[in-house]
């Protein structure tokens, strides 16, 4: 069997149980995690990460060690990828949890962590050929909370509107909160596009706060778009609009061909991830 290397609390392991019966993540989904592109060992994005790592921390009440650092992270990434000899395209999944011990009452508030890498079939983004087709989910609601923002461990509304999306041929769904606004899809961010003006959710309508949604907004306005970032979106908004895209860290950017009857371009898609590559390049 291949060694497969992992950081555990800083220390690179392999082929090993880590997280045992106790652990709280495993027991009460008590922690977060962070998904991190990598390609040629630059990690895209991390002050990002970062800033985004801090504020669930905060908001969790977890409490990060005075080493844990942007710098101590991205060394303890790069070890890992040196050491599992990935190169180029890499998928990094940071995990963070509150320590063992207690039931809902924690003993501790102070945080473990892993590292895990594995590799990705490019090491750039590449627009999805076949655009996708998409459908609301509407069985369980996301409520609007602190902890909306957060890719937190306990993540079941997704993996239900995942198994709706299987179950239904779906490319993918798109979730509701509790005033049955369209806020996201399974694990990106939603985006539209009409008369060449671009349009995203307010993360206060219960979205995840994601990285490539932050980085897609700053390169639009870049590029002379006009960005509009906190928008409330109902059915007949993504029926009305020329284009639908969806975002996040690790394919960059995806492109929607329909929802129901509607059939959509991908101009602004196809412009946008261009440019995304090439600031990794920079």
């Amino acid at each position: 069997m291949e060694d497969v290397y992992i950081i555990v609390d800083g220390v690179l392991t392999n082929n090993k149980a880590v997280i045992y019966i106790n652990n709280r993540s495993f027991r009460y989904g008590d922690g977060f995690f962070e998904t991190i592109h990598v390609s040629k060992s630059n990690i895209h994005f991390f002050n990002y990460h970062f800033e985004r790592i801090i504020d669930s921390a905060k908001k969790l009440k977890m409490k990060l060690p005075s080493y844990f650092n942007e710098e101590y992270i991205k060394n303890d990434i790069l070890k890992l990828l040196n050491k599992s000899k990935l190169y180029l395209g890499v998928r990094v999944r940071l995990n963070i949890f509150r320590k063992d011990g207690g039931f809902y009452s924690p003993e501790s508030n102070n945080i473990s962590y892993t590292i895990e890498a594995e590799k990705l079939p490019t090491y750039n983004y590449e627009l999805n050929k076949k655009g996708l087709n998409v459908e609301i989910y509407n069985e369980i609601k996301k409520p609007i909370s602190i902890l909306s923002s957060i890719k937190s461990n306990n993540s079941l509304v997704y993996i239900l509107a995942s198994i709706y999306k299987t179950d239904n041929n779906f490319d993918d769904c798109l979730l509701l909160n509790e005033h049955n606004d369209i806020i996201e899809a399974t694990s990106s961010n939603l985006f539209l596009v009409k008369n060449n003006v671009i349009y995203t959710n307010s993360t206060s309508s219960g979205c995840i706060n994601g990285i490539m949604r932050n980085v897609i907004i700053e390169l639009a306005i870049s590029q002379n778009f006009v960005v509009f970032d906190d928008c409330i979106f109902k059915e007949p908004d993504l029926l009305e609009a020329d284009e639908i895209f969806l975002t996040n860290t690790i394919s960059g950017i995806k492109w929607v061909l329909s929802f129901k009857e509607r059939r959509y371009f991908n101009k602004i898609s196809k412009k946008l991830i261009e440019e995304l590559n090439k600031n990794l390049e920079i």
